[in-house]
């Protein structure tokens, strides 16, 4: 029996984002799972358990993105399961969550933080780091 590809949950309240992201991911083999409300998206994380969480740090809810990556973290459950943090808030906007240490990205409940506009190939590379040092997760990307 072939196993199943990783599958990835992608959580943003912009649509052209989520759209753009679940082709690039599936393109490379992986089944995308896209959820624009961070509410209904810990209740999909808790029942699809995913091998990674792409989420934006500015969603309906003020922190939502690091509230979710807060909530998701704090689970036994689901604690190891990866989670990039993305945002268009970046110094080129007057704001700037990127964190400028390990400790900072921690802080945030993440294991990778992207600034938007993500660049298919960076997203590429970080999943396929971050799902070859989750513990039991596929190593590679899957057959396209």
């Amino acid at each position: 029996m072939r196993h199943q590809p990783p599958l990835i949950m992608v959580v943003d309240d912009n649509v052209p984002f989520l759209d753009v992201v679940e082709v690039v991911l599936s393109s490379r083999g992986y089944r995308v799972a896209c959820c624009t409300d961070p509410d209904d998206a810990l209740a999909r994380i808790r029942a699809e358990k995913p091998h990674l969480v792409v989420a934006d740090v500015m969603m309906a809810g003020l922190d939502s993105g690091f509230s979710l990556s807060r909530q998701i973290k704090g689970n036994p459950e689901l604690a190891g399961t990866p989670i990039i943090l993305v945002t268009a808030l970046t110094s080129r906007r007057g704001f700037d969550f990127t964190p400028r240490t390990p400790e900072e990205l921690a802080a945030m409940n993440a294991d990778a933080f992207l600034a938007k506009p993500v660049a298919p190939e960076a997203l590429l590379r970080k999943v396929e780091e971050l799902l070859a040092r989750s513990a039991g997760a596929e190593t590679s990307a899957p057959d396209p």
